[in-house]
């Protein structure tokens, strides 16, 4: 596969979804849902914009529900083809054994945040589903930045992502209570902060924001330039984005900011209105994008 430098194109946007035993199967199936609906041009069905690739240890993972779900790669194979990934999805579940024992998910969290230190010119995003954003804190992402994560977990979050800024030596996250969804390290421009639709900070409820889009061409365009990869390298892991977000329908949000920035927003606002979901906007982290 060729070396993309963003996800932001006509191709289809490479998404694996990591799996895990007991993995909660909405916090997969209801993001799967929502990108397997998004198209580059709502009028072609041909032009699906999110490629989804499904990860996991065996053939066959057992989900909470006992619903199984049949992967395609393993996560050996995971690693070695990591690089033609532009987004990782880690979803939410039985997540004490992943910690305790290290397993994954956990290694390939690591290693696409390590390849977007080492490959900054290239835009990733490391997205999690309710508890998954645990596994993200015990990976130590999530040090310096702010998260959330589903509001019964709080506490618990909250002690991982102080356990893992101890042992690393890093900043403590700032972990966000009454957020659908948290965004870092925004990768497109930002312009004039009245304008733009994605900022949201918490003195914004009942502000009207506007519709206006600030997002794929003005990162084509940043690609190129040499300042622009120069500032993304002094980002915080490399400029990768960082999502978390809360429960099930806090996941379907989510999947939508992430089509509204990967593709555009009116494909956000078409497959919510074909999902009959109101979409309900996160908190997203100021910051310059390059």
């Amino acid at each position: 596969m060729a070396h993309k430098t963003s996800a932001v194109s006509d191709e289809p946007i490479e998404v694996l979804f990591a799996l895990y035993p007991k993995f909660n199967l909405m916090d997969f199936a209801g993001p799967l849902e929502i990108l397997d609906w998004a198209r580059h041009d709502k009028n072609d069905e041909t032009t699906k914009a999110f490629d989804i690739t499904i990860a996991s240890d065996e053939p066959k993972v057992l989900s909470e529900q006992g619903v199984v779900i049949g992967s395609q790669i393993t996560y050996k194979e995971a690693h070695q083809r990591l690089n033609d990934f532009d987004v990782l999805i880690i979803v939410g579940g039985t997540t004490e054994p992943i910690i305790k024992e290290k397993s994954e998910p956990l290694p390939v969290i690591e290693a696409f945040a390590e390849l977007q230190r080492t490959d900054y010119t290239r835009e990733r995003t490391l997205m999690s589903i309710c508890t998954g954003s645990l596994i993200l804190a015990e990976a130590g992402i999530l040090s310096g930045l702010s998260a959330t994560t589903h509001p019964d977990y709080i506490t618990k979050f909250e002690i991982i992502c102080s356990n893992a800024a101890q042992r690393d030596l890093q900043e403590r996250t700032d972990v966000v209570e009454d957020a659908r969804y948290v965004v870092n390290n925004l990768r497109f421009e930002l312009g004039d902060e009245d304008e733009n639709p994605y900022i949201r900070r918490k003195s914004d409820a009942g502000r009207r924001p506007s519709a206006a889009r600030k997002g794929s061409i003005s990162f084509k365009g940043s690609n190129g330039r040499r300042e622009s990869i120069a500032r993304r390298a002094a980002m915080r892991l490399g400029g990768l984005r960082v999502i978390t977000s809360g429960g099930v329908s806090a996941g379907l949000d989510a999947a939508l900011y992430l089509v509204s920035i990967l593709v555009d927003e009116d494909a956000a606002n078409e497959v919510a209105r074909i999902t009959q979901h109101e979409w309900v906007k996160g908190l997203v982290v100021d910051g310059l994008d390059v």
